[in-house]
């Protein structure tokens, strides 16, 4: 994928969880920051940060259980690892930190 595709993609996907955010039911914030950042804040105070990584082209993950990292594989975005797609395992680690539900794109 060249550096375009990529962007188009990440930005695509930071925009679907900002919506899915934005439903969201329970005590959170979040803001999008220049570059590409979205920091999840919960009612506890702590932060999950999701950002573009461009030179990689990945999207990092950061929780209080980790850091995670997701590769697009054509159809939507993998975590390196496990294979987990990202929106899946966002939701879990929001009800997990946060106690919040994200709801599907």
């Amino acid at each position: 994928m060249d550096e375009g595709e990529y962007l188009r993609q990440a930005d695509a996907a930071l925009q679907r969880i900002e919506a899915a955010l934005e439903a969201v039911e329970g005590d959170i914030d979040f803001e999008r920051t220049a570059g590409g950042m979205l920091q999840i804040e919960c009612a506890d105070g702590s932060k999950i940060v999701v950002n573009q990584q461009a030179a990689v082209q990945e999207i990092w993950v950061a929780a209080r259980t980790g850091g995670f990292h997701y590769r697009w594989d054509g159809g939507s975005w993998r975590d390196t690892r496990s294979g987990e797609e990202l929106h899946t395992a966002l939701a879990r680690l929001l009800a997990e930190q946060c106690g919040a539900r994200l709801p599907p794109p």
